[in-house]
């Protein structure tokens, strides 16, 4: 069996093989897709008082609830829906996170509406770029900046919820608006 390759990586990433993979394949990934935005978004304000790696857990569970992500059907979620969704254990239960995400997918279509798509939209807030950082060490990473802020204001604005500028600043680095792995990590170059 060949040997795998020890690498350096952001230390949040080393306590479970879940947080690790997630690490290693998708954080920091710039994404695209209008779906995959609105699953980041979701996911993000789901992690609200909770750990990433409980969200990761039931990520899966989520893309069931959620339809894929699909904007368009889940803007179509129905009191019933709801009341469905608050029961399912899959999930995490919480009714305002979940009425956020119906909300959430209202306020994504009528965005794309106006600027094309949700993607033309929220990347526009960093130039249609990644920012990269230049952290040494996990500690030095911010919670949010100004552009999380800005960012924070306009969804809000656009009838978002969920969408504080800590849960900004958390999904700009998911979906790589900002590069945010630590220099010692192996990912940094390579995104």
């Amino acid at each position: 069996m060949p040997e795998i390759e020890e690498k350096n990586r952001c230390p949040w990433s080393l306590f479970d093989p879940l947080l690790t993979k997630y690490h290693d394949t998708e954080w920091g990934v710039p994404a695209h897709r209008d779906n995959s935005l609105f699953e980041f978004l979701t996911l993000e304000g789901a992690q609200a008082g909770l750990s990433w790696l409980t969200v990761l857990k039931k990520r899966d569970n989520y893309r069931m609830a959620f339809a894929g992500f699909d904007p368009s059907k889940v803007s179509r979620y129905t009191e019933s829906r709801i009341r469905s969704l608050k029961q399912d254990q899959s999930i995490i239960r919480n009714e305002l996170k979940i009425r956020s995400t119906v909300q959430n997918a209202k306020s994504i279509l009528a965005i794309s509406k106006e600027h094309g798509s949700f993607n033309n939209y929220i990347w526009n807030f960093v130039g249609g770029k990644p920012v990269r950082n230049s952290w040494k060490s996990q500690t030095q990473m911010p919670a949010k900046s100004v552009i999380s802020d800005a960012m924070s204001k306009d969804l809000k604005k656009n009838g978002f919820s969920f969408v504080g500028s800590t849960i900004c600043y958390s999904f700009m680095q998911a979906v790589g608006m900002v590069n945010d792995h630590i220099e010692s990590c192996f990912r940094t170059d390579e995104l």
